[in-house]
């Protein structure tokens, strides 16, 4: 079944619509326009948290390993045994 050209119609449209200099498909997102946020782990073995938000697994190593996390996912970080917010 032929869809038309519809899809050609959207793609051109979502082309034009997209902001000067950014590729089509790749939206801007505030996160990526947010202050850098950095946690400090505290605790002995390596351990991986999950952001509540964003989803983004994020790896500490040891203690004193540092790891720069996306802002939205600051607050359920901050609740984290052995995890302090250093920036």
């Amino acid at each position: 079944m032929c869809c038309g050209n519809k899809r050609e119609q959207f793609l051109v449209q979502r082309a034009v619509a997209s902001p000067q200099g950014a590729p089509a498909g790749r939206p801007f997102t505030r996160a990526a326009q947010a202050p850098k946020v950095v946690f400090e782990y505290g605790g002995q073995p390596p351990i991986v948290v999950v952001g509540s938000v964003s989803g983004n697994r994020y790896r500490f190593g040891g203690t004193g390993s540092r790891v720069e996390v996306d802002p939205r996912d600051r607050r359920s970080l901050a609740v984290t045994p052995s995890l302090r917010q250093v920036v």
